[in-house]
């Protein structure tokens, strides 16, 4: 039986190679040999790449709360200083995205959102500057939840290390001018002097009708 399938394939090796079988397993075991010497060649040269690129890795340090700070503060935790922690925000709360530093780190794709409140880019899915800010005001209910869902992602992967302090912009209707002051201290100063008079006018007029009714009790007398 063994036989037969020899003859069998040799005679299938010959009919579709046009190699005697000797010939054919020559170059078979040649072909091998080549495939186990290429494939090891570029093991080798992976194999220190990938040492390398781990001793490069170092543990991230632990999440540094940072309290309430202002925007121009979290300017500078953008990742252009790899010593810092690298952060976000979202609707003023303030997050260590370090881990993911492949995509919000220099170089990735949300690079531009670190460092800022980036909340209506995120709820509008922008990459316009004009977007980059925590202004949500006039958003639809759509966008409203878009910036939701990002806001949930961020609080269950990241660590929150602050907020973002917001700044009250004062305009000159808020500021009472010089002269409204000036009219307010007249006022004041003027309503005693009204009541003054009020009072004096009474007194006056019934030390009157005293001294009026006693002149005529003499004069009766």
């Amino acid at each position: 039986m063994a036989l037969q399938l020899w003859e069998t394939l040799k005679e299938a090796i010959t009919a579709y190679t046009g190699l005697s079988p000797a010939t054919f397993f020559t170059v078979l075991a040649l072909a091998i040999a080549f495939y186990y010497v290429i494939s090891g060649f570029f093991g080798s040269s992976e194999i220190p790449r990938s040492v390398a690129s781990e001793a490069q890795m170092e543990p991230l340090p632990p999440p540094v709360q940072l309290g309430e700070i202002t925007e121009d503060e979290l300017k500078a935790y953008d990742g252009s200083d790899p010593k810092k922690p690298l952060l976000m925000a979202i609707k003023a709360q303030i997050f260590d995205v370090s881990q993911s530093r492949m995509f919000y780190g220099p170089g990735g794709p949300y690079a531009l959102f670190a460092g800022k409140d980036a909340s209506r880019a995120l709820a509008k899915m922008s990459f316009e500057d004009k977007d980059l800010t925590g202004d949500i005001s006039g958003l639809g209910p759509f966008e409203l939840d878009a910036l939701q869902d990002w806001e949930y992602k961020f609080m269950s992967k990241y660590a929150k290390v602050g907020t973002v302090k917001k700044t009250v912009a004062v305009t000159d209707a808020d500021v009472p001018s010089s002269g409204d002051s000036s009219v307010t201290t007249d006022h004041d100063v003027v309503k005693p002097a009204e009541d003054g008079p009020s009072e004096t006018a009474a007194a006056e007029s019934e030390e009157t009708t005293v001294g009026g009714d006693g002149e005529k009790g003499s004069e009766k007398e």
